[in-house]
């Protein structure tokens, strides 16, 4: 085995051996179900670590700031979002499985647990937050498009930070509220969910949307200013979204960033020219 291959399979050894570590971690913060899937993964992880050291002959320690990372994304983002992320970057290691694969029989083994046991033991695992992505998207969806526009709006109609901002918090506010309600009477009409969390995400998404776009308009003077940053956390929040519904469900981002960006933006171009044409025609004066 040359130098060259020795380097690759060593790295191997370090990324399984950090995986381990953030598996067995997790296992731990979990119950049930979850908890027994999670150490079975670790229990590979450490496996193929073994394989790669008896080729090798070489202890690796495991990468510390890869376990706090990704142990933090689980802590924040949920289990699911941060292990498929960990596992998103499997496509590179399985090109590098494909040059070996001559000189180190070894890799074929170890490349079809990454590709197909890992993967069906990841989508076992059960969390609650996932059955209610498409309640977020409903509260996220609605809250961009309608606060987005109802600023645009209002920014150009009163002209005034303080009062646009207040305007849209409690705009924001009662849209929440309603939406929340809707969801509720939605959901008890079907099977499956509980009616009061899907409000609750529901509800929570739209007001953690509202908090973060009417913010500029209290700290910043110029109305003109605080749009520009209300339009600039509208594309961080799309862009955050729709980067963490692409990892969980694992379709493109491209696509679903560029359909809920062009609704909301479009949405928020059509009340500019509304209340540039209130304010002029209303003759409203603040």
């Amino acid at each position: 085995m040359d130098e060259k291959t020795k380097e690759i399979i060593i790295k191997f050894q370090e990324n399984e051996i950090t995986e381990h570590h953030i598996y067995k971690i997790l296992a731990k913060r979990v119950k049930g179900k979850n908890s027994e899937v999670l150490n079975k993964i670790a229990e590979d992880e450490l496996r193929h670590y073994n394989i790669w050291k008896s080729i090798t002959n070489t202890e690796v320690k495991p990468n510390r700031w890869k376990i706090y990372f990704y142990i933090f994304l689980a802590y924040i983002f949920g289990i699911t979002f941060a292990i498929k992320l960990m596992e998103s970057g499997e496509q590179k290691a399985e090109e590098a499985y494909g040059k070996i694969q001559e000189s180190v029989p070894e890799a074929a083994e170890i490349m079809k647990d990454e590709d197909d046991h890992e993967k069906m033991l990841i989508d076992m695992i059960e969390e609650e937050r996932l059955s209610y992505i498409g309640s977020m998207v409903l509260g996220l969806n609605d809250a961009l498009v309608e606060l987005t526009g109802s600023l645009a709006g209002f920014t150009f109609a009163l002209q005034n930070s303080k009062v646009i901002g207040v305007a849209g918090f409690i705009l924001g506010i009662a849209a929440s509220l309603s939406m929340a309600a809707s969801e509720y009477l939605s959901q008890k009409s079907e099977e499956g969910k509980n009616p009061l969390k899907a409000a609750i995400y529901t509800g929570l998404a739209y007001i953690i949307v509202v908090l973060i776009l009417v913010l500029p308009y209290f700290i910043i003077p110029s109305y003109l200013v605080a749009l520009l940053f209300a339009i600039i956390n509208v594309v961080i929040i799309i862009y955050l979204f729709t980067f963490f519904v692409s990892v969980v469900q694992e379709k493109p981002l491209k696509p679903m960033f560029v359909e809920m960006l062009s609704i909301s933006m479009g949405v928020a171009v059509v009340s500019f020219i509304i209340g540039v044409l209130a304010r002029k025609f209303l003759g409203i004066e603040i």
